[in-house]
């Protein structure tokens, strides 16, 4: 009888935490119909519930059997085909330039704010750190810049820390596309400068959005809240420039299509409590960290996006409208050819290249490949948590 193989059990992770505990969650905070979305659909992950698909080997026939992913950009577990693909493509569009990586964070006194206007105040992050470079990139270099900015909104600890992560490329192209200024040395932009022009801008939008009432402070407290704003430096982060923009690319991938933590960082869960590791940076270690499973819940939750928010952007040069064609043109004037069309890279071939495992050999005579036999319906199974009726 030729064997069934059944997937794999899940390690440690998210989902378990929430299996476990959001019943918890539910008693001590209320959850909202965004979270609620999100904890269906982790919930259902890779489960029967979801549907998924049956391969048979056309040698031995053995079965294959593989559920389907929730898709959930939340998820920990699901964005690796979607990043390396990401990824793949940006390296593709890298110029034989140095390249900076500049971090815009915005100070805690905000943190709250954030939290209870993410659209509003998140767009005002990306526009005013667009802005400040572009503005810099023209009166500092003559033209415009080109770079990709990255969302993160959390801390090792995952709590909240609301900042930007940018690759620069070090030069600028004039208005007329006649011209390429690259940067002088390994010098971009003063960070004072920088903050101070960053912060104006922020603090600019901010009032025009609080004065549209698109932003809700009681009495006095905006104003209050402003004042101690302009008190304090604003952190902008410009290091020196990078020889491998493509290590840069690779650590913003590993943030880019995940949210506050990877399962890898979990290492227990246990009598309702969650350890997991986080970066001391401050004496160089990875430590762990211990705390409840509702703290750590609500934690994770904290950086839930609003529906369609564009965490990845990219401005000036790299704008999406027109990249490949400013690309080309840049290339031309740098005296480069433009780099040759890479064929779409299969999944198959995709997770050879990341793991060495040829996915399409059956698992079990390694001689046959493995060809779809029958599709799983989504829905012909229980979800596996109770609160997944209610979201669906």
């Amino acid at each position: 009888m030729a064997p069934v193989i059944k997937p794999e059990a899940r390690r440690l992770g998210v989902a378990h935490i929430l299996k476990k505990h959001i019943t918890d969650y539910q008693k001590q905070y209320p959850l909202w119909w965004e979270h609620r979305k999100i904890v269906y659909d982790l919930l259902n992950c890779r489960t029967e519930y979801l549907g998924g698909h049956i391969d048979r080997c056309n040698h031995c026939g053995a079965m294959r059997i593989a559920y389907h992913s929730c898709r959930n950009r939340h998820c920990p577990t699901c964005e690796h085909m979607p990043r390396e693909r990401w990824l793949e493509k940006r390296k593709s569009e890298i110029l034989s330039a140095d390249y900076f990586h500049v971090v815009f964070t915005l100070p805690h006194e905000l943190n709250a704010v954030v939290l209870n206007n993410k659209k509003v105040m998140l767009s005002i992050l990306f526009k005013s750190a667009a802005q400040t470079l572009l503005a810099f990139g023209d009166n500092t270099l003559g033209g415009k810049l080109g770079f990709i900015a990255t969302l993160h909104t959390w801390d090792q600890k995952l709590g909240a820390h609301f900042h930007l992560h940018c690759l620069v490329a070090g030069g600028a192209v004039s208005t007329d596309g006649s011209r390429w200024t690259p940067c002088k040395g390994n010098y971009l932009f003063n960070e004072r400068a920088l903050s101070l022009v960053f912060r104006g801008k922020f603090m600019d939008l901010m009032k025009k959005v609080y004065q549209r009432g698109d932003l809700k402070f009681a009495g006095d407290e905006f104003n209050r809240l402003k004042t101690r704003l302009y008190e304090k430096p604003w952190i902008i982060d410009v290091r020196d420039p990078v020889k491998r923009p493509e290590h840069v690319l690779e650590y913003l991938a590993r943030y880019t299509h995940r949210v506050a933590i990877a399962n890898s960082r979990i290492k227990a869960l246990k009598n309702g409590m969650v350890t997991f590791t986080f970066k001391n940076r401050k004496k160089g270690r990875i430590e762990p960290l211990t705390i409840t499973a509702v703290e750590f819940i609500r934690r994770f939750l904290l950086h839930s996006l609003p529906k369609r928010f564009v965490r990845i952007r990219h401005y000036g040069f790299l704008a999406n409208r027109n990249r490949s064609a400013n690309l080309a043109a840049i290339r031309q004037l740098m005296g480069l050819s433009d780099p040759p069309d890479k064929p779409v890279t299969t999944v198959e071939v995709m997770m050879r290249q990341l793991t060495g495992i040829d996915i399409a050999v059956c698992p079990s005579c390694h001689k046959g490949k493995m060809q779809l036999f029958r599709n799983i319906p989504k829905g012909l199974a229980r979800p596996p948590n109770p609160l997944a009726y209610a979201a669906a």
